[in-house]
C-alpha cells in the first residue's frame, strides 16, 4: 500500500516527469500541462509555481535565472539527481485507483427527485464538454499517428496517455447517451 504522503505528492512527480529531459520554466511547465498533460492531470499555474517553489526547497529541482533584456527575466527548472531517485521510487510504488468525486452522478442519483428536464439539461452540458474534449484529443491523436513508426519511448508514453483519455472521453459520452435517453423516457411519461 502506498503511503499517504506519496499518493500526495503526484503533483510533484508529474512535475518531475515534465523536466526531466529537459529543463523548462515554469510557465513552459505549466503550457505543458494544458496541452499534452490534460488528459489525465490538471494544474494552475499557481499550484505549480507553489509546488516548484517547494521542489527546490527539497533539493529535488534546480533553478537558473536566466536574464533578459526587453523582457522580464525568467527562471529555468531542471531536475536534480535527488530529483531523479524521488521519480523513480515513485514510479516503483504500485498505483491505486483514483478515488471518484462526481458530482454530476450525484446528481443522477438524485434524478429522481426533481424534473426530468433539469437532469436532461445538466446531461447536454456535459455531453457537449467531453465532445470538445474528445474533439481536442482526436485531432492530437493524428499528430501522432502521422508519426507513429519514428516517435521516441518518450513521445510513445504520451501518446499512450493521450489515447487514455480517448477513451475516457468517448466512455463519458456514451454514458451521457444513455442517460439522456432514460431521462427523455420520463419526459414523455409525464
Amino acid at each position: 500500500m502506498i503511503k499517504t504522503e506519496e499518493k500526495a505528492m503526484a503533483l510533484t512527480h508529474t512535475i518531475l516527469v515534465t523536466i526531466a529531459t529537459e529543463p523548462h520554466t515554469g510557465y513552459e511547465i505549466w503550457k505543458n500541462f494544458e496541452e499534452t498533460l490534460n488528459c489525465f492531470w490538471k494544474a494552475s499555474q499557481q499550484q505549480i509555481y507553489r509546488e516548484l517553489g517547494k521542489m527546490e526547497q527539497k533539493g529535488l529541482v534546480n533553478s537558473e535565472m536566466i536574464f533578459q533584456q526587453g523582457r522580464p527575466n525568467k527562471k529555468l527548472y531542471s531536475i536534480t539527481e535527488q530529483g531523479k531517485i524521488e521519480l523513480e521510487k515513485w514510479i516503483s510504488f504500485p498505483s491505486e485507483p483514483t478515488v471518484i468525486r462526481e458530482d454530476l452522478l450525484v446528481k443522477i442519483r438524485a434524478g429522481s427527485l426533481v424534473n426530468p428536464e433539469i437532469i436532461l439539461q445538466e446531461l447536454k452540458h456535459r455531453r457537449q464538454i467531453h465532445q470538445e474534449t474528445l474533439t481536442r484529443y482526436q485531432q492530437k491523436e493524428k499528430d501522432y499517428l502521422k508519426n507513429i513508426d519514428s516517435l521516441t519511448p518518450s513521445d510513445y508514453c504520451l501518446y499512450l496517455t493521450l489515447k487514455r483519455g480517448i477513451i475516457y472521453e468517448n466512455e463519458w459520452i456514451e454514458w451521457c447517451d444513455e442517460a439522456l435517453e432514460y431521462f427523455s423516457s420520463l419526459k414523455l411519461d409525464s
